[in-house]
């Protein structure tokens, strides 16, 4: 049973939204959308509903960061259950590629996270062992990961007081893709010593499985510590699954590589009609020595272009993913809907289009087009039971769902900002007026403009006032981009001029003043929802206020302004009745260039204070000067301990931590 664990309750239009969804859910309603605002608590919401309902949950991000959240959120929320996390396992991914215009093939390059990729096992084994599951995930879910019934069919089942060989055992073990390894264990590999087996499944963090034979028959089961070799726990029967989401029957293997080698033939006939000698070269060399190494191994490089073999599946048919481990009465909830929506539905057009150049010159054959991800018609079919949740729903979720439920009170009792228009004419010295004011009491301002050229020379006009002030466009690195947020939150500017700063995720409570020039021209970045989301993200100040500059009240203003009052007013009803006065949200700010931080001293005795050095050398100051402060030698230390960090923040889920250490070492090395 799911139990949710927390000393809060549900709270201001909480106990309503929860109960309204779940009776939804209870009616058979197919979607429904949870309308809530930014702080409003709305992953308790989730959580809340998932215990009422009792049902195997996918909740699904746009993003690894958000992902990463949500999945710690939930943990906490309910310790006794399944938690999981379901994400791309690639620290690093270049896809296979061919640009025709310059003849370059670009090689696959990857960097696996082995302990993603170990928590993605744990996540397929819970859903197929327990029904407590609530697995968090990105949208590489939408991704094939092998057969699902191969998966079953391979898995091992032993019992204490089994007779079956030792032999016969480690025979099996192989077929499941696991690897004998007498000298160095590792997950998915096994090793014999004397009567015994330990096996490290794919989903153990750093416990084994140890199968202790007498003579054939299997005497005892038992899990112990990988490092210190004590027993943890005996257990009379155990269920061991493939090393290998990809994992297939011998029998299986053989049709299919009889199956390949067929499209191979019609595919080599086509290219040489055409004239192609090159590419069909190419591809028979390329295909052959893949299909000797499938019949030896029983794997090869790339093995996930021939998946549609491999599973017997037809030209076009979808794939096996994630959400086909789900039984059939599973919930789903789509966080940021708004956002996740739309990227499912361009997954598969991108990957397609990459494979047509790689089938037409020869790299792969056209099955390599089945190894995709699933077409978003596809995913609908899937979907199950859907909540999507989001501050600003799209015309998708609200033309899909059944009801619409909103959840529009803050616990901490802030407010949606004031807003005010006004007009084009006279606004640099409206806004200069209003930068001064905001200078005396310390507040930050933002101020959004449509064009880089308009936030340059707005930024320029702003200095020569003696305004504390710099832009951020998108040829900012995103290393200076954050520097540049610091800075504003640790009071050394006190403006930034922007196109889109206030994209979900940039926290900054001490931003005060919104102001928006150009309001009234429509498009993506002054839309309805743009409008709202920009609005909503000024609401960590118990004083915000947002100014559209505009000469005229386009409808998108109008109905962002409207929905945004609204808001407003509900929050205020409720802060009236419950005796609330709202306060700015305190958050502490982090140093990007903390990272390099170490507890040991450097050569010279001396440790690391805040201007950002580690071993002499000034972080900040290599990426914005040069490297002319430190030797190269100095220089790539600073690059590998760089990496370091990145690895560890990556393995800890920390992925906008890693980010920000990715992109310094990229600019690092490229002052090299």
């Amino acid at each position: 049973m799911f139990k949710l664990v927390s000393d809060f309750k549900p709270s201001g239009d909480q106990p309503e939204a929860i109960n309204t969804l779940v009776q939804g859910i209870k009616d058979g309603m197919k979607a429904q959308t949870l309308l809530g605002v930014t702080g409003s608590g709305k992953t308790f919401t989730m959580a809340n509903i998932i215990e009422k309902v009792q049902r195997p949950t996918l909740v699904l991000a746009h993003n690894k960061t958000l992902a990463g959240q949500l999945y710690a959120e939930f943990k906490e929320l309910f310790p006794e259950n399944a938690v999981e996390y379901f994400i791309s396992y690639y620290d690093y991914y270049q896809p296979e590629a061919y640009i025709a215009a310059t003849d370059t093939y670009i090689e696959k390059d990857s960097s696996i996270n082995d302990e993603i990729d170990r928590m993605r096992h744990e996540a397929t084994k819970s859903l197929l062992t327990r029904d407590d599951v609530i697995i968090v995930a990105s949208v590489s879910c939408i991704y094939g990961i092998g057969e699902k019934d191969d998966y079953l069919a391979l898995a091992l089942m032993l019992e204490t007081g089994l007779e079956i060989p030792m032999d016969v055992v480690m025979a099996q073990l192989i077929n499941m893709q696991y690897s004998r390894n007498d000298f160095d264990l590792q997950r998915g590999t096994f090793r014999r010593k004397g009567d015994v087996i330990d096996i490290w499944t794919p989903d153990s963090e750093h416990t084994l499985t140890r199968i202790s034979f007498f003579g054939d028959e299997i005497d005892k089961i038992s899990y112990v510590d990988a490092i210190t070799g004590k027993t943890e726990y005996t257990k009379d029967f155990i269920e061991l699954f493939p090393a290998s989401h990809y994992a297939t029957g011998r029998a299986k293997l053989n049709k299919a590589i009889d199956r390949i080698e067929a499209e191979l033939e019609v595919r080599l006939k086509e290219l040489r009609d055409a004239g192609d000698m090159i590419a069909a070269y190419r591809l028979e060399q390329r295909t052959r020595y893949d299909m000797d190494m499938l019949r030896e191994t029983g794997f090869c490089k790339g093995i996930e272009n021939y998946s549609r073999h491999i599973a017997g599946r037809e030209e076009g048919e979808p794939p096996c993913t994630l959400m086909d481990f789900f039984p059939e009465d599973f919930l789903l909830f789509i966080d940021e809907s708004h956002q996740t929506i739309p990227q499912v539905g361009a997954m598969y057009n991108g990957d397609r289009s990459r494979k047509e150049m790689l089938v037409r010159y020869g790299f792969r054959l056209p099955s390599a087009f089945d190894n995709r991800p699933l077409k978003f018609a596809e995913f609908e079919q899937r979907m199950g039971q859907t909540v999507f949740v989001s501050a600003t729903p799209a015309d998708y979720e609200k033309e899909h769902s059944e009801q619409i439920v909103e959840q529009m009170i803050r616990p901490t009792g802030l407010l949606e900002p004031e807003i005010f228009i006004r007009p084009v004419e006279g606004q640099i010295e409206d806004i200069l007026a209003m930068l001064k004011e905001q200078k005396k009491t310390g507040d930050k301002s933002l101020i959004m403009t449509l064009t880089k050229r308009m936030a340059e020379d707005l930024t320029d006009f702003l200095k020569k006032e003696n305004i504390r002030v710099t832009y951020l466009h998108s040829d900012i690195k995103a290393v200076e981009r954050m520097q540049i947020l610091n800075q504003l939150r640790n009071d050394e500017i006190d403006v930034i001029v922007g196109i889109n700063l206030l994209r979900e995720g940039i926290d900054l409570p001490e931003v005060s003043l919104l102001m928006i020039l150009d309001a009234d021209k429509e498009g993506f970045l002054r839309s309805e929802r743009s409008l709202i989301q920009i609005i909503g993200r000024c609401a960590r100040n118990d004083h915000g206020r947002v100014v559209l500059y505009a000469d005229e009240v386009t409808d998108s203003m109008m109905n962002a302004v409207s929905e945004t009052n609204r808001r407003r007013k509900i929050q205020e009803e409720y802060n009236r009745v419950n005796g609330i006065t709202p306060k700015t949200v305190k958050k502490a700010v982090r140093d990007v260039f903390d990272i390099v931080a170490e507890s040991s001293k450097d050569s010279s005795g001396k440790g690391r204070g805040k201007s950002g050095k580690t071993g002499g050398i000034d972080a900040a100051r290599l990426i914005n000067e040069g490297v002319s402060g430190g030797t190269e030698e100095e220089n790539n230390k600073l690059i590998d301990k760089l990496t370091i960090e990145m690895t560890k923040a990556a393995k800890e889920l920390d992925f906008e931590r890693a980010a920000e250490i990715r992109d310094i070492i990229i600019e690092l090395k490229g002052k090299k």
